[in-house]
C-alpha cells in the first residue's frame, strides 16, 4: 500500500508540475504588468515546491518502494530520468532569478510593466524547460519495463 501511495503522490506532483509550467509559459508574455507578476510569483512558488515534493516523494519511492534501491541504482533509464529532472532544474533558475527581480521593480513602482526583450529573454527557459520535461516519464516508463 506504501508503494501504491508513493506513486500516486509522485504522479500527481509531476502532472501538477506539467500544469504549473504551462501557467507559467502562458503567463509570461509582452505587456506582463505588476498584478501579473504578483501572479507570476506565486506560480513559479508552486513549481518549486512542487519539484521538492517530488523529490523528496520520489527518494522515498527509491527506498520504500517494493522495487527497492537497487532496481532504481543500476537502472540507465533511472539516471537519465534524474538528469533530464536536473537539467529542467537549472534551466529553471533563469526564470525564477528573473521573476523575483521584476517582483522588486514591481512592489518599488506599481506601474511597472515588464519589459518585452525581458520576456523574450526568459520564454526559451520555460520552453526548453518543457521540453525537457518531456523526456521524464519517457525515461520513467523504459525504466518500468526494462530491467537491467
Amino acid at each position: 500500500m506504501t508503494d501504491l501511495v508513493l506513486a500516486c503522490l509522485h504522479h500527481v506532483l509531476a502532472f501538477g508540475m506539467v500544469a504549473v509550467l504551462a501557467s507559467e509559459i502562458a503567463t509570461i508574455r509582452p505587456g506582463l504588468a505588476a498584478a501579473g507578476v504578483r501572479r507570476l510569483v506565486i506560480i513559479d512558488a508552486h513549481y518549486g515546491l512542487m519539484a521538492t515534493l517530488l523529490i523528496g516523494i520520489g527518494v522515498l519511492r527509491v527506498l520504500y518502494g517494493v522495487k527497492g534501491p537497487h532496481f532504481y541504482m543500476v537502472s540507465p533509464f533511472f539516471w537519465a530520468k534524474m538528469a533530464a529532472f536536473a537539467i529542467v532544474a537549472l534551466l529553471s533558475a533563469v526564470p525564477t532569478i528573473r521573476i523575483l527581480a521584476w517582483r522588486k521593480l514591481s512592489k518599488a513602482d506599481p506601474a511597472y510593466v515588464v519589459p518585452v526583450e525581458e520576456t523574450r529573454r526568459v520564454r526559451p527557459f520555460l520552453l526548453a524547460e518543457a521540453a525537457v520535461f518531456v523526456f521524464i516519464p519517457l525515461f520513467a516508463a523504459a525504466m518500468a519495463r526494462i530491467a537491467f
